[in-house]
């Protein structure tokens, strides 16, 4: 068992920047790839960014490539995804996850065994 709580999420201006984290809590941490997630109003859960378990190199959707960058501290038990030149549509609830069993490539979100309880990010035009 894994918890997972998510912070730093807000209201922000197109072209702005956030910074979110996901504390880890439980199991080894560090066992586990990351994934962020969101899903907005009326539509279906999305995969953003993952990570492996040594946090060597990151895995992004095409929507966020190049804006998104996520990261992790093993030994603060902590994965991050920093967003910037946001945008409107990056509008949604941010989820992070754990995947035991994959790298951090897995766009599939069944696949991830635990999950936070989500963080809004809103973006303003």
């Amino acid at each position: 068992q894994v918890q997972l709580v998510e912070s730093g999420g807000g209201l922000v201006q197109a072209g702005d920047s956030l910074r979110l984290s996901c504390a880890a809590s439980g199991r080894v941490f560090s066992r586990f790839a990351m994934g962020w997630f969101r899903q907005a109003p009326g539509k279906e859960r999305e995969f953003v960014a993952g990570i492996s378990r040594t946090g060597n190199g990151g895995y992004y959707a095409d929507s966020v490539k190049g804006r998104f960058t996520i990261s992790r501290d093993n030994a603060k038990n902590t994965a991050y995804l920093q967003m910037n030149s946001l945008k409107p549509e990056d509008t949604a609830v941010y989820y992070c996850a754990a995947d035991l069993y994959g790298s951090g490539t897995n766009y599939n979100w069944g696949a991830y065994e635990y999950w936070g309880q989500g963080t809004q990010v809103t973006v303003s035009s």
